[in-house]
């Protein structure tokens, strides 16, 4: 997920899919402490992409808290 495509979602939007991303690397983390999975990378990009929303949703709230 890019930046822009990140920037492009609403508050809501961003939380869901903040949330999904956050369950999704939990059950890759224990997946592959089971069995390694085929790409571990993708471990790296869930966590990367969790900083972005994260890195958003933050700067939303200080654009917010700026604007009263």
């Amino acid at each position: 997920m890019k930046s822009s495509e990140i920037k492009e979602l609403s508050i809501q939007e961003l939380q869901e899919r903040l949330e999904s991303e956050e369950t999704l690397m939990v059950r890759m983390k224990m997946n592959h402490a089971v069995s390694p999975l085929d790409n571990p990378n993708k471990i790296v990009e869930t966590r990367r992409n969790i900083a972005r929303l994260k890195t958003e949703v933050r700067s939303r709230q200080i654009q917010e808290q700026s604007a009263k």
